[in-house]
């Protein structure tokens, strides 16, 4: 199932200053169709792009022999989606319309436990597992979390020949490793593409408006379908899940960009999938800009920070007094707000980009009391904010 991608509103990026910002067509890549426009943040300069990894004897696995080893683990998935619309003859009864999406997927474990993206799922009713043997399987849903577009599925093992994937880390990852991508794109299940890492810490819109950060961005060719499938490093390692495609605008195919959820942000999330089947975080309410030297024809009047852009209203950074831009600015055609803090630390943890704000938020928990040091103008103050839970979709500032 395709899923529009709405417009961002961040919780704590546009990092990597100004000039770093690209606008593209950006979708789902579930069964559908449909784009929309979204901001896909490129990687900082001075990204690592070191030499491909190889196995533990120096000997990277081929194409061939990472499909052989990985591809039972890959599974075709058929969402079951109802739909209620308005009745065409204003009888004030909605009708149901039922459609069936699929998606890609991967086996974690033993027990049966799938990960996949959450969009390829998203409404459904009933959701249906295959696997290479093409045995199918009913899968319940564990648990999902939109804000990084992932989900949990869990199958009976009883009975099936199961191949749980390899997990690696993301933050090995390096610009040029080669990769490949499984999954089944338009429905050609077990389809192998092959690439490299193209880029590093990009950040795309989740399907509710909040921000997956440290995306991985490949050249392996992605489609429809392809959602939720490994991407996997030349030691047979997942370490990406496929979520999304940029399409240039153009259509709903692959013109050489796609993105994977990184899978250190799987293994963050998913104890609490297991646990509560959601996720539930920490929650500030700001979207700031990275100061640095991009922004040193505007005079601010620190180096380094997180430039508040906006405030949520409502937030906890709201009801805590922090302050967004009152005056807009252009910057190299780009639209920037200033008058807003700047945020110096938190926890007495320098603050160096909105990244940090972000990553220093995600370590609390809803309800734990930080002190946020700020400059607002020539004055520094401290700010005493108790952090909320994170809504349901982006909210605006």
């Amino acid at each position: 199932m395709s899923r529009k991608l709405l417009p961002v509103v961040l919780v704590s990026a546009l990092a990597g200053g100004i000039a770093a910002v690209a606008l593209v067509e950006v979708t789902g890549v579930g069964g559908g169709g449909g784009t929309s426009t979204t901001i896909v943040q490129q990687a900082p300069l001075g990204a690592s792009t070191g030499p491909a990894r190889t196995t533990a004897d120096g000997a990277a696995l081929t194409p061939r022999q990472l499909y052989e080893r990985d591809a039972p683990g890959v599974v075709f998935i058929r969402a079951q989606v109802v739909q209620r619309t308005a009745s065409p003859f204003d009888l004030g009864l909605p009708q149901e319309q039922q459609s069936t999406s699929t998606g890609s997927g991967f086996v974690i474990k033993d027990d049966g436990s799938i990960l996949t993206n959450a969009h390829v799922i998203q409404g459904a009713v009933k959701v249906s597992v295959q696997f290479q043997d093409k045995k199918t399987v009913s899968a319940r849903v564990v648990g999902k979390d939109v804000s990084s577009d992932l989900a949990l599925l869990k199958v009976d093992p009883d009975g099936l020949d199961l191949t749980p994937l390899a997990l690696g880390t993301s933050k090995e990852v390096q610009v040029g490793d080669p990769v490949i991508a499984i999954g089944n794109p338009f429905g050609l299940d077990r389809t192998l593409t092959t690439g490299v890492v193209s880029a590093l810490q990009r950040r795309i819109d989740a399907p509710n408006g909040f921000q997956i950060s440290n995306v991985i961005q490949t050249d392996a060719a992605i489609n429809p379908g392809n959602s939720g499938g490994p991407l996997i490093d030349a030691t047979g390692k997942v370490v990406g899940v496929n979520s999304q495609i940029a399409t240039g605008g153009d259509g709903g195919g692959n013109v050489g960009i796609g993105f994977a959820v990184p899978i250190d942000t799987a293994r963050e999330i998913l104890p609490q999938l297991e646990s509560s089947g959601r996720v539930d975080r920490a929650y500030l309410g700001v979207t700031s800009l990275t100061v640095d030297g991009s922004l040193d024809a505007l005079n601010l009047p620190v180096r380094t920070g997180a430039l508040v852009q906006s405030v949520a209203q409502d937030s906890p950074a709201a009801k805590a007094g922090l302050r967004g831009g009152d005056i807009t600015a252009q910057l190299g055609g780009d639209e920037i707000q200033l008058g807003g803090d700047v945020i110096e630390s938190i926890d007495g943890e320098t603050v160096r980009s909105s990244d940090d704000v972000g990553r220093l938020v995600a370590r609390k928990k809803p309800g734990d009391e930080v002190k946020i040091a700020v400059r607002r103008g020539d004055e520094r103050r401290t700010v005493e904010v108790e952090l909320g839970s994170r809504p349901n979709a982006a909210l605006a500032g």
